[in-house]
């Protein structure tokens, strides 16, 4: 049991955009986001109802007709059952732009240091030192945010307040949403009335369905349960999650939005999901080699060079075999450069795959270190070092002036090749025009 006397009592805003990306595209067609029927794609809608997963439905296509975020499109109903239904590409570019100009009217009202980007929608922001200059009450100066956000881009927001960032979050996903005000505040001394009446577990933000099945083997079935279940169990069963699993059934959290901690071990990386199962060595090479030049790329533009480099390959879900993948990794002299780091790459691979289909590849570069210096090799003298160096960062210019596709390699030309495709994607999603 916990005493609240001695808990941070902050004043924090967890501040969502409702059905954002949905939001977006019916305020781009002329529509109101809250009356519109429309769903937000991963691939081009066609008159079939092609493949691809629903990304974001509008409040109204939810209620309407049962549509859910990662649903399948060809499990979407016919034309004949919606004919009201509207499908769209998603347009990454215009979500990343409405997302910083949300950022900015934060900016309005409270300091760079006290604002948390969550996630792209959704964004907690610490109160505690200037909601006096806005209002009486934190509850208004919410209101007052709301109406600017929608006066100004036309969006809906949700905003959970609470004395610190766990009851913000957890008042916006289980009442805000709710509420005809899309407003809810919730103290510590509601905790008894708002998270002890949460039945199901999967609803509290941090305890996921295999979390959440356990504490339920356990015989402990909801938030209330949880609450009253003796602490060093819970240790015992989970480790340091078990004390954190009972203190967010408290309502305590004792983390401060403006400390934020930076990485122990900073790597850079990227990893791509196949459009269909690669089982052709050179193919999958092609890939390889692209995807770890941009990771390259990356470790230039930040002046770093890696240490390590490591590769993850994933199997096709076709595969029966005993392995879903493999995990492997390499040190190395440390580096930023193409060549190197994608023959390193490739031997890993070599070493590793036994012609399993592939579907997902991951390559990531670790344990940085300045590229101020770089390691002399037997393989080269020093000036053709330099001379490398020098052609990567020409390369590096020029893709960052005209584009990527101003200069490719000719193997991204050939079948099974990703980047050209990938260059006009933004988080794997047609980045597209801004309407504007």
């Amino acid at each position: 049991m916990y005493d609240y006397r001695y808990e941070p009592h902050h004043v924090i805003f967890m501040i969502d955009n409702k059905s954002f990306f949905a939001s977006c595209e019916a305020l781009a067609l002329g529509l109101n986001p809250m009356r519109a029927v429309l769903a937000v794609v991963s691939h081009r809608p066609n008159l079939n109802y092609g493949s691809g997963l629903i990304m974001a439905a509008s409040p109204l296509a939810k209620k309407k007709y049962g549509l859910t975020n990662v649903m399948r499109v060809r499990d979407l109903p016919s034309k004949k059952v919606a004919p009201d239904l509207i499908l769209v590409e998603p347009h990454m570019n215009l979500y990343i732009k409405r997302s910083m100009q949300i950022l900015d009217i934060f900016r309005k009202y409270a300091a760079d240091e006290d604002i948390h980007v969550y996630s792209i929608d959704e964004s907690m922001v610490d109160m505690t030192k200037s909601w006096q200059l806005f209002g009486d009450d934190p509850y208004l100066v919410a209101r007052k945010i709301q109406v600017e956000i929608k006066n100004s881009l036309g969006l809906y927001t949700t905003c959970g307040i609470g004395e610190n960032p766990l009851l913000a979050k957890l008042a916006m996903d289980i009442s805000a949403k709710h509420r005809y005000s899309m407003i809810d505040y919730w103290h510590y001394i509601d905790v008894p009335d708002t998270i002890w009446k949460i039945y199901n577990l999967e609803d509290v933000w941090g305890i996921g369905k295999k979390t959440a099945q356990h504490l339920q083997r356990m015989g402990i079935k909801n938030m209330y349960d949880l609450a009253h279940t003796n602490p060093t169990i819970l240790t015992n069963e989970f480790g340091i999650i078990g004390a954190q699993l009972f203190a967010t059934s408290w309502g305590v959290d004792r983390s401060i939005i403006s400390e934020k901690s930076p990485p122990e071990s900073p790597s850079y990386g990227n990893s791509q999901i196949l459009n269909y199962d690669y089982t052709i060595q050179r193919e999958i090479e092609i890939v390889l080699r692209e995807i770890v030049e941009q990771v390259a790329a990356r470790l230039r533009a930040y002046n770093f060079q890696a240490k390590c480099l490591s590769l993850y390959v994933g199997f096709s879900r076709s595969y029966h075999g005993k392995s879903k993948g493999f995990n492997v990794q390499q040190k190395i002299t440390p580096t930023n450069d193409d060549q190197f780091l994608n023959c390193a790459l490739i031997n890993l691979f070599r070493k590793n795959w036994h012609g399993e289909p592939v579907r997902l590849l991951s390559v990531s570069c670790s344990h940085l270190t300045s590229a101020n210096y770089e390691q002399m090799t037997f393989l080269l003298t020093p000036s053709q070092q330099i001379k490398k160096s020098m052609i990567n960062k020409t390369i590096d210019s020029i893709h960052q002036k005209y584009g990527f596709t101003s200069l490719v390699k000719a193997s991204s030309l050939l079948h099974g090749a990703t980047a050209i495709k990938r260059s006009n994607l933004v988080g794997g999603h047609n980045g597209g025009d801004l309407y504007e």
